[in-house]
């Protein structure tokens, strides 16, 4: 798989990176996980828009799915003509979460969402898109939110999406080959344990999970990325790095 950081800006964008949006790569199937506000530019210096074939969000905080609404407009009036209706993945209320946001009128009854995307329900449980075999899982956070494990071609990868502190984020990275893991607090400084991590906590899941690589992610820009990086590798005896925009990882 390969993975490339679009977007990793936590809470909001930040002066060099948009919010969450990850764009994997296998077997020449394109999927994006999550969409934050400001992604939908910066992923087109990866990808072409009618080039994904499947979108997965984690939860529907702003900063995960909101560009989806723009992605709407881009689908739906291109002027080479309208893009296929494109699988989208997330919690129940994804469709009309989405409307709301690029205020439709009647969008939810009329249908014109759901015209572009093909909303399909998330929930705990695996199942498959393309080469990508994933395996949602709840993750403890104020809304409904789902950490991902997405394997293909026999190697792994765990998205955290927002959680806070969690066994069950230890047993659905159990060793993966790397753990895409938010960091948004600071240790010391947040203590809102059913939230988000910080990056001491990050790296504590991933030692107790066996993971083979730790990338931090969804650091706010009030946040110190170099803090958060220290603190993981004191609790991490694996490669710890920081997740940075236009960034690409072999997995």
């Amino acid at each position: 798989m390969k993975l490339t950081v679009v977007g990793c800006s936590g809470s909001f964008p930040g002066p060099d990176s948009p919010c969450s949006c990850y764009l994997l790569e296998a077997d020449g199937v394109r999927i994006l996980v999550d969409l934050g506000n400001g992604a939908l530019g910066a992923l087109q210096r990866h990808a072409t828009l009618g080039s994904i074939d499947a979108v997965l969000l984690s939860h529907l905080h702003a900063d995960h799915c909101l560009d989806l609404a723009c992605y709407f407009v881009a689908r739906k009036y291109c002027p080479a003509g309208e893009l296929p209706r494109l699988a989208v993945y997330g919690p129940a209320d994804t469709h009309e979460r989405i409307a709301r946001a690029y205020d439709v009128e009647g969008a939810i009854d009329n249908g014109r969402m759901a015209e572009v995307f093909d909303f399909r329900t998330v929930v705990t449980g695996t199942f498959e898109v393309g080469p990508f075999r994933i395996t949602a899982d709840r993750m403890p956070h104020p809304v409904e939110s789902y950490a991902f494990r997405i394997e293909a071609g026999g190697r792994s990868l765990v998205y955290s999406g927002d959680t806070g502190v969690s066994d069950d984020l230890v047993r659905i990275s159990r060793g993966a080959d790397l753990l895409l893991c938010e960091a948004s607090f600071e240790h010391g400084r947040e203590d809102l344990p059913h939230v988000h991590l910080n990056g001491r906590q990050a790296g504590e899941h991933a030692e107790r999970a066996g993971v083979g690589r730790l990338l931090l992610t969804h650091i706010p820009p009030w946040t110190s990325r170099e803090r958060n990086l220290d603190d993981a590798r004191k609790t991490f005896t694996g490669a710890v790095d920081l997740a940075l925009p236009d960034a690409s990882h072999t997995v």
